[in-house]
């Protein structure tokens, strides 16, 4: 008895010790953010490599001293950008683009980032380095292809990566994509930048309740159209996206319609009479009223749906009722498209 008690007591124990490691593996992040130390110590093996001159060498090392190194994150990345353009010309032009502010056109993405000379650790964090300046000035779609093929552990800044892949996801109306870039990015939000963890909150919170085809999705879908022509891309993908935004109104316009006729109908069928037995001859029916009936005016109107304008005016009214001011904007610009449409 008392063997057996010591047995438990041991397994006991031995569970209590092994609980928080198990708890502790659970809520091990797939990615860490690299120390300055240990980002200095890759960029010196990298000189090491690339066998500089002394003079290059001399800038390199001014830009990582012994005390003082830049704070962990988007500073050394920053530093990073800057000493390979200190080692390699090529790299300059796209350090002074990342540094000033965008051009009215977007030139295409510099060839330095696909030479295959340059070793993977200059190519993926110069990837990145252009990819957030892309993200910031709302060129999402050039961004999220770079930032694709790009794995955590290839970058001194994974929180940026990963914080850019996810805005570029959410801003393109990629929900899926969106939620599970934010789940791996908040593995780590002890260490975050306050911002990133801010974002990241309000993105996830934002882009949950999305459906496809509601009112939420077509006025997304516009404000990123406006956004493309403001950023001059008037191309195939534009219209692809205003013939949606059509497509998905006009879905919206004819549900309302099915919706109040049947609305109507019921009313209707509502007030009827319905006797229970048939009428007796030479019996007095009940009703009143003069026993006139208005004609049904069929007609086959050009433009969308067949309510009356009165009907149809309510049934827009339904459409926006209590939604956001930006929602009514949508279809008014959508009816505004049509009557353009209509004149041609």
């Amino acid at each position: 008895m008392i063997r057996t008690m010591i047995l438990c007591m041991l397994v006991a124990v031995c569970w209590a010790q092994a609980a928080p490691a198990q708890d502790d593996l659970a809520k091990r992040a797939s990615w860490m953010t690299p120390t300055a130390g240990e980002v200095k110590a890759e960029v010196l093996a990298w000189l090491r490599d690339r066998k500089v001159d002394e003079e290059a060498t001399l800038q390199v090392n001014a830009l990582w001293p012994e005390q003082g190194l830049p704070q962990p994150g988007a500073s050394c990345l920053e530093h990073v950008a800057v000493t390979i353009a200190v080692v390699n010309p090529d790299v300059r032009p796209l350090v002074e683009l990342c540094r000033g502010e965008p051009p009215l056109l977007l030139p295409p993405a510099p060839g330095v980032l696909f030479d295959e000379s340059l070793s993977a650790f200059e190519r993926d964090n110069l990837k990145l380095y252009y990819a957030r300046w892309l993200a910031q000035h709302r060129f999402y779609d050039e961004a999220l292809e770079l930032l694709d093929g790009l794995s955590p552990d290839a970058v001194v800044d994974p929180a940026s990566l990963l914080f850019y892949q996810s805005v570029a996801n959410h801003r393109l109306l990629k929900k899926d994509e969106c939620l599970a870039v934010v789940q791996r990015l908040l593995e780590n939000e002890e260490t975050l930048p306050r911002r990133y963890l801010a974002v990241a909150r309000l993105m996830e919170a934002d882009i949950k309740p999305l459906k496809t085809d509601s009112l939420d999705e077509v006025s997304r879908l516009m404000d990123d159209i406006h956004r493309r022509l403001q950023l001059g891309r008037a191309g195939t993908r534009v219209r692809t996206q205003e013939d949606d935004v059509i497509a998905k109104l006009d879905k919206m316009i004819e549900d309302m319609e099915k919706k109040k006729k049947k609305q109507q109908a019921s009313g209707s069928s509502g007030g009827s009479l319905q006797p229970s037995n048939p009428a007796q001859d030479s019996q007095a029916l009940g009703g009143k009223g003069a026993g006139d009936v208005d004609q049904k005016r069929l007609h086959n109107k050009s433009g969308w749906g067949n309510l009356p304008p009165k009907e149809r005016q309510e049934a827009l009214q339904q459409i926006s009722k209590d939604l956001p001011a930006h929602f009514r904007d949508v279809i008014e610009e959508y009816f505004r498209k049509l009557a353009r449409e209509g004149g041609k």
